[in-house]
């Protein structure tokens, strides 16, 4: 017998254990064509809760009864398709299963002598790609701008500071704890961090440590501190809005500042990211993060949680700061 977990509830505000059900099944066999996956390593990621909900975005909502899925890294067990042989390893968008058929379509084959299997969820897979094709397609970083990161000590929001400093520039991250700004300036090179939770005036804080400004600003987390970033925004700064994890579990869109002023006044750059709208340059954006994880350039961080009917709180620590870096689940 195999395990599923289906998605049950959609909740309001964070979502709880309830929202799930873990149900069993006969184990899948692959007709003509198909193949056999076994779940080594499941992906539990922030946009997930959108897709909790029931109204248009622009990935499908999940349906109630159903499977949940995100990104998975599989064994192939069995094969009756020739493009797969038995022994491979393949990354992509599969079900909440333990072992499920795919006739192959939208898969890709990792190498493990590259980096360890949990590495295609998070490094060298769409978190990885999320960072390194943001700066490229919107931030356009030059040497010796000041780049500011919000979630900077989570899987897209570490790296993104990291491309930051090969690049030349002075990086500030914004994270939830000490020990997370301690953790991102000593790991991967942030000048400095700074602690929302411990910090009054976040206005402020920034203004301090960028006294000479905000060039570009790699925004994961949205509301407050986004306001406070934009007040300290020069001219012609570019703001990515990668995502908004404060805003996730509101039930109501809550009213903030009015910032049209401020970006027309700085002549501002402010423009949505959606990695999956880039998929013609992960190639060569996945060779240039291999290369410099391979020379040691590029450093990631990951939480592995242990077992797959742990997934559910697995993905609801997200939302309580329980990760730092990449969130995978081991099965």
């Amino acid at each position: 017998m195999t395990k599923t977990i289906l998605f049950k509830n959609r909740p309001s505000g964070k979502p709880e254990t309830s929202d799930f059900e873990i149900t069993q099944e006969e184990d899948p066999k692959p007709a003509e064509g198909e193949i056999l996956l076994k779940s080594l390593y499941i992906s539990v990621d922030p946009y997930l809760r959108g897709r909790m909900r029931d109204e248009e975005s622009y990935i499908s909502p999940f349906k109630l009864n159903e499977p949940m899925e995100s990104n998975i890294v599989a064994e192939v067990i069995d094969s009756r398709n020739s493009n797969f042989k038995k022994g491979e390893f393949v990354s992509g968008m599969l079900q909440w299963k333990e072992l499920q058929v795919s006739k192959g379509t939208g898969l890709n084959k990792v190498d493990k002598k590259l980096a360890p299997l949990s590495a295609f969820l998070g490094v060298l897979g769409l978190t990885g790609l999320t960072a390194y094709l943001g700066i490229e397609k919107i931030g356009n970083l030059k040497a010796g701008e000041t780049l500011v990161v919000s979630g900077a000590a989570g899987a897209v929001g570490s790296v993104v500071g990291q491309i930051g400093r090969l690049k030349g520039c002075m990086v500030v991250g914004i994270a939830g704890s000490d020990e997370k700004v301690q953790h991102i300036e000593e790991k991967f090179g942030f000048e400095k961090g700074i602690n929302y939770n411990s910090t009054n005036n976040m206005r402020k804080a920034i203004a301090e440590i960028c006294s000479d400004g905000v060039d570009v600003y790699f925004d994961n987390v949205g509301g407050e501190i986004l306001d406070a970033v934009l007040a300290n925004i020069n001219k012609d700064a570019r703001i990515i809005n990668c995502g908004a994890i404060s805003l996730y579990n509101e039930t109501e869109v809550p009213l903030g500042p009015r910032q049209e002023g401020i970006l027309i006044k700085k002549t501002a750059l402010m423009q949505g990211f959606l990695v999956r709208d880039h998929a013609k340059d992960f190639g060569p954006a996945l060779r240039q993060l291999a290369g410099w994880l391979k020379e040691g350039e590029l450093q990631y961080d990951e939480t592995i949680v242990e077992g797959f009917e742990n997934l559910p709180e697995a993905f609801i620590g997200l939302f309580e700061g329980k990760n730092t870096g990449k969130m995978v689940v081991k099965v």
